[in-house]
């Protein structure tokens, strides 16, 4: 990846931070915490890899992304509104009874979700779905599903990963998230789940790392899965939650929390910030 090219990245995910935190400061209510740790994953995907037209949403062709860690809506309507599916002014209707823009992914309503999810552990299951279905048509689009380390304690997603497996789901590409936080507290405390790769090497995956901030890496990482072959590729993406506000990371306390009117200007300051120092260059 060329370097103007990982710096654009960068630009739009401290705008789509931005958006983010305005959102859940707005709705007084959203999970802000894997929200800003995932950012950068989704940025690179819809501004780099995917293959997707926010004019034509429902293209039979197109790549799909699931969002299995659902409840981290203020990451992917920032991203979609950014890439144009909707009015980035509708992002203010985050959680609002006035639109449909809810807590969790809403395919039926907002342009650009390709699964509803919201269960943990459901939505890898639909992304293995997916790429079936697309196997038996001989269609050649991707499926990207994007997982939070927490919610890799579900059995569902086991069962998924044997599925992708069987089926030698090559054109499946699972990110999990893996900020080592979860709604209460380390996931090293709450269930340990490593060693994620030998876990995932041992379903017949094919198994990568990267850092889950450095878009030349996550872009490099996205290629490897797309030209592997006969296998599904799993991407372990080492994260930090609340990445780009201080007080906001590498603490389980801003899982699922709002920020109260004096934490919101700190954080928007910091945010602001970053973005005029990146824009600058």
């Amino acid at each position: 990846m060329e370097q103007t090219c990982a710096h654009a990245l960068a630009v739009t995910a401290a705008r789509a931070r931005l958006l983010a935190m305005d959102m859940v400061h707005t709705a007084a209510s959203g999970h802000i915490g894997g929200s800003l740790s995932v950012m950068d994953l989704l940025t690179t995907l819809y501004f780099h890899t995917m293959r997707v037209d926010p004019k034509d949403p429902k293209d039979p062709d197109r790549d799909r992304l699931v969002l299995s860690k659902g409840h981290c809506t203020p990451a992917l309507y920032a991203v979609l509104a950014l890439k144009g599916y909707f009015p980035v002014e509708d992002c203010k209707l985050f959680r609002s009874i006035k639109d449909h823009y809810s807590g969790h992914p809403d395919m039926k309503h907002v342009p650009g979700v390709d699964m509803s999810t919201g269960s943990l552990g459901q939505g890898i299951s639909a992304a293995v779905g997916m790429a079936l279905a697309g196997k038996m048509d001989d269609r050649n689009y991707r499926v990207y599903a994007i997982l939070g380390d927490g919610e890799i304690e579900e059995g569902q997603v086991w069962e998924a990963a044997m599925s992708a497996a069987k089926y030698h789901l090559d054109h499946l590409c699972a990110i999990v998230d893996v900020n080592g936080l979860q709604i209460d507290g380390s996931t090293a405390d709450v269930m340990p789940s490593e060693p994620l790769d030998k876990k995932f090497d041992a379903f017949n995956w094919n198994v990568l790392h990267v850092d889950g901030h450095d878009y030349a890496a996550i872009a490099a990482a996205l290629e490897q899965a797309a030209a592997c072959k006969d296998k599904p590729t799993v991407i372990l993406a080492r994260t930090i939650k609340g990445k780009g506000v201080s007080y906001m990371e590498n603490n389980a306390g801003w899982h699922g929390k709002a920020p109260n009117d004096e934490q919101y200007e700190i954080a928007k300051a910091e945010l602001e910030r970053a973005l005029a120092e990146l824009e600058a260059n």
